[in-house]
């Protein structure tokens, strides 16, 4: 059984003024996101054989699924529940809606947005956790990208966290154990490399498994206006590309997670007991600035934006940022010809090895180019048409990366960028049609 989930709400008593101070408000906030709950919205319930759907009165107020708490309180109420998230996983809501519920935002200019992570959150509203487990970065989100993940307990709470990275990146039958609920939070970026998808695949096999419910709070995707790439074809599938699915996907988590149920993705043919707690006020037009770094290396709008294109270099000797503050807004190598631009990468934050540490690269800076609307392959054309040595310009992981084979020798081949997407036209027009049923905004 699938089951959305949607919170809308209504603003009641604010004039005109008011209306235009909010908005002004809440562009320049990046979209203040708030969770006061609808106290007299008409629900409309739409049921089929496999999914149950419930909306309410559509506002113009915008916040995630997260942010939605009276949503899904109740679902918790009484449960043992784990929580899969990390510090991506943020409640924004505002006082004037909490203390008290008021039904009526009337006294706007009080308006104060409060902000906790959600297990926080969680534990603040007598919800009974009794673990986290924690994917790709750590729970606090300061791993590096493949760095082992141990299990060990959160500093602040003292909850168990078990670590879904490396080795043990399906939950075992015993680390649910005591769980009656799980809690899906996690930031995607919509890059089919990208393994938070991945771990909610797993997430579900698992619940499905041991007869655990699931409930994903959504959020926007950044890039979920792009659908393009090559597929994924089967024999590549790795945990950086587990469904036939096209290098960007323009979909929401909570969308993912009905694709992964609906095409019958999970091990023997398995259903999850899905229940989707979905955006508010959110449609696949609007901008979405993250909140949080989703990761390390995922800095700022433009290194997200420019992620999905320059993921691909990892598959090759020319090196994103890593190791840089500009981390996925430039690329370069010691094997590039000399110019304008160079940089050094060093260990910090997001790199404690980077590639080519402490070797002078040589390459491009994108951090001021204009936000790609498609899958750029120009950069990673005219890096291997420079490079010194194009038989050491590939390496094994480029195949993982683009899901298949012919990305590679199309590049070596000397296809133009115009070419190679020709290529991928048929494998899109099917997935955005296989995908349709499975969008909710």
């Amino acid at each position: 059984m699938i089951q959305i989930i949607t919170t809308q709400q209504k603003q009641n008593g604010i004039s005109s003024a008011k209306k235009l101070h909010y908005f002004i408000f809440a562009t320049l906030s990046l979209l203040i996101y708030s969770c006061k709950p609808t106290q007299k919205g008409i629900r409309k319930t739409i049921s089929t054989n496999k999914t149950v759907v419930i909306n309410s009165e559509k506002s113009t107020r915008f916040s995630t699924g997260a942010d939605n708490y009276k949503s899904y309180f109740s679902l918790l109420e009484n449960k043992r529940v784990g929580v899969i998230t990390n510090q991506t996983g943020v409640v924004l809501y505002d006082s004037i809606f909490m203390y008290p519920d008021t039904g009526s935002i009337s006294h706007a200019e009080g308006f104060v947005t409060k902000r906790i992570y959600l297990v926080d959150f969680l534990l603040k509203n007598k919800i009974n956790i009794q673990k986290i487990y924690a994917p790709e970065h750590g729970f606090r989100g300061t791993a590096d990208a493949g760095e082992h993940v141990v299990d060990g307990k959160d500093v602040k709470t003292g909850i168990p966290i078990i670590s879904l990275y490396g080795e043990n990146r399906k939950p075992k039958p015993e680390q649910l154990e005591g769980i009656d609920v799980l809690v899906f939070d996690l930031q995607d970026v919509g890059a089919r490399f990208y393994t938070y998808i991945s771990t909610l695949h797993y997430i579900m096999e698992s619940c499905a498994e041991n007869n655990i419910s699931l409930l994903v709070l959504d959020r926007p995707n950044p890039n979920i206006s792009i659908v393009d790439g090559p597929i994924l074809e089967k024999e590549y599938s790795s945990f950086v590309g587990m469904h036939t699915i096209p290098l960007l996907h323009g979909m929401t988590i909570g969308e993912y997670a009905q694709m992964i149920n609906g095409e019958n993705w999970l091990k023997d043919g398995l259903r999850c007991d899905l229940k989707i707690i979905t955006c508010a006020g959110y449609n696949r037009e609007m901008k979405y600035s993250l909140l949080e770094k989703p990761s390390p290396n995922l800095p700022n709008d433009q290194a997200i934006n420019l992620y999905p294109s320059l993921c691909l270099f990892e598959g090759t000797n020319v090196s994103v940022g890593r190791g840089t503050e500009k981390q996925f807004q430039i690329y370069g190598s010691p094997y590039l010809p000399k110019g304008d631009f160079n940089f050094t990468p060093i260990p910090n934050f997001g790199a404690k090895d980077p590639v080519y540490n402490g070797v002078e690269c040589y390459g491009e800076d994108l951090t001021n180019i204009s936000k790609i609307d498609k899958l750029g392959l120009k950069w990673l054309l005219k890096a291997f048409n420079e490079t010194e040595d194009k038989t050491k310009f590939f390496n094994a992981f480029f195949t993982k990366l683009a899901g298949n084979k012919k990305l590679q020798n199309q590049i070596e081949k000397g296809l133009t960028e115009d070419e190679i997407r020709a290529t991928w036209k048929s494998g899109l027009h099917d997935f955005k049609k296989m995908r349709k049923p499975y969008l909710i905004y």
